[in-house]
């Protein structure tokens, strides 16, 4: 009786320790996606992304009119691997909410961008995400851009 009750404890234990936990891999696909921002490396980026991305940006303009734009991910893309090598982007997360359900995610993340370090902007970067498979992937990003309120929100 009691080798099977240690079997049976060490099946459960295995299975429990074997799940790999899904809010930790968003956190490092969003992780790897910035890793290469900052590296300028859109490969690192691209292995994050799903084939077909949608990008875009909210924000208020000077006149107080909210603003919505649609982004072409390439145009991104290439301005990350020609960005001149004396510019420094860092877009430094301050936080992370990953909500998951089965194969839908969305990591929420607060961020100040900085341009050789000098602050330029912050806002909050949504991702959301799909798991082909075994793998996360970033089907859609929103960003939003602000001066004037950041820390206040």
């Amino acid at each position: 009786m009691a080798r099977i009750i240690f079997y049976l404890a060490f099946l459960i234990s295995s299975t429990l320790f074997g799940q790999v936990d899904e809010g930790t891999q968003v956190k490092n696909t969003v992780n790897t996606f910035f890793e290469g921002f900052h590296k300028g490396d859109t490969t690192i980026m691209k292995s994050v992304m799903a084939d077909k991305i949608v990008l875009q940006t909210a924000y208020r303009n000077k006149e107080g009119k909210d603003i919505l734009v649609n982004d072409d991910i390439q145009k991104l893309l290439n301005a990350i691997a020609n960005r001149p090598s004396d510019q420094k982007w860092d877009e430094r997360l301050l936080d992370y909410n990953i909500q998951v359900d089965g194969n839908m995610a969305n990591a929420w993340t607060p961020y100040e961008f900085w341009l050789n370090d000098t602050f330029s902007h912050c806002g909050v970067n949504s991702f959301q995400l799909f798991k082909d498979g075994e793998n996360w992937k970033i089907i859609y990003l929103i960003d939003t851009r602000r001066r004037s309120t950041c820390g206040k929100d």
